[in-house]
């Protein structure tokens, strides 16, 4: 990544304007139920304070769709992360305007300010110049730590650059493009790409990035059944996304002539209803009865999921292997988890990307056993698949 870092940058008396990624799950009560993105920008954030520089925080929360709206309020974030530094975090009633902008002039050396959601405003999604202009007016210079958004091409992500001199990435963005770019552009082999979730359509491109990179590509999750469908197996009622048949059809004739090693289940676990009190079955992947679904890989496809990832030195991991939010289509994607951790331990560096997959190592206790755990889905998805990021590309280059 050719681009100008934080560690590049004079931050002291300086109004750091730092786009975060706060967007954190709330419940009903408004509490934070998991506050790993906060949690996971505060090397950036303490960065700027230790070094006498003035922090100005700016995310989006949720969908207010351009209207300000109290259960979209930052307020939760800027009292976790007051409690996460162990200093008071001020809150802006807004994240342009004049009273704003007064508010980010009085800041003195080591202060934080939050400014309110940005998207209280629809100039933000639509990328408007003007409004971009607006938050640039708030810093001297610019920090880019929000990876989760760096596919959106919006007004504090890209936009604001525009009218910034210096523009540079904080530690967390830093974190995630080398993770990520040693994934894409340069792994240590054998390397093994695990892709699960429900659809092909949302892995299209990263299936066909990923198979002229990989040694073995290993499929599992709703998608392999419209693999199945492609070679003319019965499917019952599992998840088929009947409009691409062909294309899992292709996908399949150009591993095979491209001697590329794309290994489907072989067994899986099916039950007539997505609950935890549904009778369930191990069958044959070519046996699926009829009035069936798969929700989960079988035991026997683990083995061979987990004697290929031992084998590897780089291992990506993007979407889970069942219907894992139900305990009892849980186990693939748990299996795939422990998987990774020990081959962590064996020297592969193993990457979860973001979304599903990071839930699910999340929920097995498992993020901090592998090398990565990506903080961005969408963003995680489309780096996987060769694609540039908006939010990175408009960073400073470096001389």
């Amino acid at each position: 990544m050719n681009k100008l870092t934080i560690d590049d940058v004079q931050l002291k008396s300086k109004r750091v304007l730092v786009r975060v990624d706060f967007n954190v799950p709330l419940d009903e009560a408004q509490h934070i139920t998991d506050d790993t993105r906060i949690v996971e920008s505060l090397p950036t954030i303490q960065k700027i304070l230790n070094s006498g520089g003035r922090a100005i925080l700016m995310s989006h929360l949720g969908r207010p769709k351009g209207k300000p709206k109290p259960e979209f309020s930052l307020r939760p974030a800027a009292e976790q992360l007051a409690k996460l530094l162990g200093k008071s975090v001020q809150l802006a009633p807004d994240c342009i305007g004049d009273a704003v902008k007064k508010m980010t002039e009085s800041l003195k050396d080591g202060e934080c300010l939050m400014l309110e959601n940005l998207r209280f405003h629809n100039e933000e999604e639509a990328n408007d110049p003007g409004f971009a202009k607006q938050l640039a007016a708030l810093g001297d210079v610019y920090i880019n730590d929000a990876f989760g958004t760096a596919h959106r091409a919006h007004a504090s992500t890209e936009g604001v650059t525009k009218f910034m001199s210096t523009s540079a990435a904080g530690y967390l963005m830093q974190k995630e493009l080398e993770y990520l770019g040693r994934a894409v552009g340069n792994p240590v082999r054998p390397y093994v790409a695990i892709l699960g979730g429900s659809k092909i359509s949302g892995k299209i491109d990263v299936i066909q990035n990923l198979m002229s990179k990989v040694d073995a590509l290993l499929i599992g999750g709703g998608m392999m059944f419209t693999f199945y469908k492609a070679q003319g197996l019965e499917i019952g009622d599992s998840l088929l996304e009947v409009d691409k048949v062909e294309l899992a059809k292709q996908i399949l004739e150009t591993a095979k002539a491209r001697n590329i090693r794309l290994l489907l289940p072989v067994d899986c676990i099916v039950a007539d209803k997505v609950d935890n009190s549904a009778v369930t079955k191990t069958v044959s992947t070519n046996s699926i009865p009829v009035g069936q679904k798969g929700l989960d890989i079988g035991p026997e496809t683990v083995n061979i999921f987990a004697e290929e990832i031992q084998k590897a030195k780089t291992v990506v991991w993007n979407g889970p292997m069942g219907v894992f939010e139900v305990e009892k289509f849980a186990a693939g994607t748990n299996a795939i988890a422990q998987a990774l951790v020990k081959a962590t331990k064996n020297g592969a560096a193993t990457i979860v990307g973001g979304g599903d997959s990071a839930a699910a190592i999340t929920q097995a206790g498992l993020q901090k056993a592998v090398s990565h755990v990506s903080t961005g889905g969408g963003a995680s998805l489309e780096f996987l698949e060769g694609k540039v990021l908006p939010g990175v590309s408009a960073l400073t280059d470096k001389r």
